[in-house]
């Protein structure tokens, strides 16, 4: 599968929740309309059943399944793809794993070099962010705006965004230069249709 051009990038929030009650969440947002879906569980307990559950339901509905981190995960389920940090190993090694098919993203937080070298590499996608303050990543370095624009004149693949994203302020960074919005808590609320539809107008 190929990863999107633009969208909603949805990034799954499992934190007390169970296996069933995530599924129905994300049911919830691919029937509102997002793009891509990335798990990310950095407690997973049964990351194995729920990875797998997880990517039926996105084939069923032809949409990219990413896992985060975990590149044995990602083999073992046949996942579309995978994202990495700096911290998560080489691009080349998941590529070697993963084979050519595989979509591969990159964290690259404010670092335009790091994004060209990753394209360079055969990265599918590269993310920057957080660009506001974030409760899913409060640590994170700050990333500027104008970051997005340097990496739009320059990068030949889709660039997501990602950090303390709203309905509020997303235009701002498609503006700049994003393709698709990565989002975790703002759309994985007590009421996930909804809150996607909110970012989907977005797009529209």
């Amino acid at each position: 599968m190929n990863f999107t051009a633009s969208g909603l990038y949805a990034i799954t929030k499992p934190d007390n929740k169970t296996a069933e009650q995530v599924i129905a969440d994300v049911t919830a947002v691919i029937a509102a309309g997002i793009s891509v879906l990335q798990y990310r569980d950095k407690q997973a307990t049964d990351a194995l059943y729920l990875a797998g559950a997880l990517k039926e339901l996105c084939q069923a509905h032809n949409i990219p399944f990413i896992i985060n981190d975990h590149i044995a995960l990602a083999k073992k389920i046949g996942a579309d793809g995978v994202h990495i940090g700096k911290e998560d190993g080489q691009l080349s090694h998941a590529r070697a794993i993963l084979g050519k098919q595989a979509i591969i993203g990159v964290s690259c937080y404010n670092d335009i070099e790091r994004a060209q070298q990753a394209a360079k590499n055969s990265a599918d996608y590269v993310a920057f962010g957080r660009f506001f303050p974030s409760s899913s990543k409060p640590l994170a370095a700050p990333a500027q705006i104008n970051t997005l624009q340097k990496a739009k004149n320059c990068l030949p693949i889709p660039i997501v965004a990602i950090g303390g994203i709203l309905p509020e302020n997303g235009g701002e960074l498609l503006a700049a230069g994003a393709d698709l919005l990565a989002v975790i808590g703002g759309i994985f609320t007590e009421t996930p249709y909804q809150s996607t539809l909110a970012y989907r107008t977005l797009f529209t």
